[in-house]
């Protein structure tokens, strides 16, 4: 039992860290109908940002945390201005085609910037755990927990009460509609896009400081693309709990099955609870059924 509840937490923060960053799936689709397969990009170089202010200039780590991101949004800031919004209008298939070469524009450059070897954060956390009863915890599990419950539940005040928040909503839901009431939807674009690259950036730099960082962290942001479907890809509660179920699923997975199998089964469940799920609900747990009337 005290083995299972351990596990149970692990998942349990890593599925904090999976719900932020589908978070930024979530709110691109709702905006543009598009999804972004750059979102791993985004998490890896924002955390590699991170990593350099922290190692190479000495910067204290929340100083080079707040500084990664004011840089991640203004990286997604410049995408969405250079790359994206010419395609405004255009096939939503043009969009996604964009975002998959973007893909690996950006992984291209972190390679060459900073290679491919692994490397580790500098001590951030205390490496004393915390005793949770029989459940031992480490205090960087503790504070990426607080850190990505912090951040969403800031977002979720943002998206209802904010002018911008609003904005955002009534565009994703009649783009003109919002742009007959004066909304200016590219500028929801912009904000959207500088969103999901300073979400994917945070949930970068927590991975890292529990596993260290190398050039297959851009493969979070696949992993996580379940996670937004699982939940509703039109749904930011959806994206919340489908981060926790898959965190959790993919913790016990590790831990009883794969020692059984050799391996390789946390890998491929968060696609097979996927597709079983879709099976019986086709929007995800929480998405909105679309329905065409001829």
């Amino acid at each position: 039992m005290d083995y299972f509840l351990q596990l149970t937490v692990s998942g349990f923060v890593l599925g904090s860290i999976y719900a932020l960053v589908a978070l930024g799936f979530v709110l691109i689709y709702k905006s543009s109908d598009a999804i972004n397969f750059a979102q791993g990009e985004f998490l890896l170089i924002g955390t590699y940002v991170a990593l350099t202010l922290v190692s190479a200039y000495h910067i204290p780590f929340l100083a080079a945390f707040i500084l990664t991101l004011i840089f991640s949004a203004a990286l997604g800031l410049l995408v969405e201005r250079v790359v994206l919004r010419p395609f405004i209008g255009e096939p939503i298939l043009s969009m996604i085609m964009a975002t998959l070469g973007l893909s690996s524009l950006l992984g291209g450059i972190a390679h060459v910037f900073w290679g491919t070897d692994t490397q580790v954060f500098p001590q951030v956390f205390s490496e004393n755990p915390l005793t949770l009863g029989k459940i031992m915890v480490s205090p960087v599990y503790v504070w990426s927990l607080v850190i990505v419950f912090v951040l969403l539940g800031v977002f979720s005040l943002f998206f209802k009460y904010s002018r911008m928040g609003i904005a955002m909503r009534s565009s994703a839901d009649d783009q003109q509609a919002a742009l007959s009431m004066g909304i200016s939807v590219k500028k929801v674009f912009a904000v959207t896009w500088a969103i999901a690259a300073v979400v994917s950036s945070v949930g970068g730099v927590l991975l890292a400081n529990i596993n260290g960082v190398n050039s297959s962290l851009a493969s979070i942001g696949l992993k996580v693309l379940p996670v937004a479907i699982l939940g509703g890809l039109d749904s930011i509660p959806g994206a919340i709990i489908g981060g926790f179920i898959i965190g959790v699923l993919e913790s016990l997975a590790g831990g009883y099955i794969d020692p059984l199998v050799g391996g390789g089964v946390k890998e491929v469940l968060p696609f097979v609870v996927l597709v079983l799920i879709l099976m019986v609900k086709p929007y995800g747990l929480f998405g909105k059924r679309e329905i065409e009337r001829v």
